[in-house]
């Protein structure tokens, strides 16, 4: 969201109620939805990649390791499968961030200034990005995100599994939506708290170049930001971070899950 953005790589927001005041007195409600439209677009197809990579290779490896893809996979077998939907979702995701965070970080409406990228939208901010910098321009950021992406995913599926499989009842066969909701939501939390020290790292090499160019690379950009900020700077926006992460983790774990049940019914309906 833009107030994360704004956290991480703006100047002079101080704490959260401050960035949310400053973006209200400045560009109104709809300063808050400023980049969003990308994402949205988006995340459907995100997370059902990334959700079915994450499961597809727990299938897999546990067909190799013990000839049988429905046993409940090991701990190890979560991790590397965890690690290759980080990767994956860094793949896809990287531009479609690296949009969003351009526009939010455009503070002022789109006017011809000479010497300065300028974003009409979306559409305009990626075909700039794309002619101005480069392949390698869209994908600024992706070593960060990657940093925060493969731990990430291992602090959010692996939690997930186990506190889903703690709190659901004996005797169940699968988790009740409350476990599942409750579970994600964790799951979510302590992800995104984990993550955030990157996540700043990446927002603000991705915000870079809107206006001038500061970083030479990740290294650089951690190097820098520690040098003028000190440690607390890798945890700005962290309060967003998790609190935003319980409600999203919650829904997307409960879709997923609802949704490979009515898969395995209508399977089992069409194959008696």
């Amino acid at each position: 969201c833009i107030l994360q953005t704004r956290l991480q790589a703006g100047q002079g927001y101080g704490n959260t109620f401050n960035c949310v005041l400053t973006v209200y007195r400045n560009e109104s409600v709809a300063g808050f939805f400023k980049g969003m439209s990308f994402p949205l677009a988006s995340i459907a197809v995100y997370s059902s990649v990334v959700f079915g990579v994450f499961s597809n290779t727990q299938r897999l490896l546990s067909q190799l390791r013990h000839g049988d893809p429905s046993r409940t996979p090991e701990l190890a077998d979560m991790a590397l499968a965890s690690t290759v939907a980080g990767f994956v979702s860094v793949a896809i995701g990287t531009p479609v961030d690296l949009v969003k965070i351009r526009l939010q970080m455009q503070t002022q409406p789109y006017i011809e200034v000479p010497g300065f990228p300028v974003y009409r939208g979306p559409i305009h901010c990626f075909r700039t990005v794309l002619q101005k910098e480069g392949i390698a321009g869209i994908y600024r950021g992706a070593g960060a995100m990657l940093l925060r992406d493969v731990p990430g995913y291992c602090f959010y599926f692996i939690p997930y599994t186990f506190f889903c499989g703690w709190i659901t009842p004996d005797g169940c066969i699968s988790p009740n939506p409350s476990s599942i909701w409750l579970a994600g939501g964790v799951a979510g939390a302590v992800s995104w708290g984990i993550a955030t020290p990157m996540d700043v790292v990446k927002t603000r090499l991705q915000a870079d170049g809107v206006y001038l160019n500061k970083y030479k690379g990740t290294l650089d950009c951690i190097l820098q930001s520690y040098q003028n900020e000190g440690l607390k700077v890798f945890f700005r926006g962290i309060t967003v971070n998790t609190v935003r992460g319980f409600p999203v983790s919650s829904a997307m774990f409960l879709g997923y899950e609802l949704s490979l049940k009515a898969m395995k019914r209508d399977q089992t309906e069409t194959n008696p």
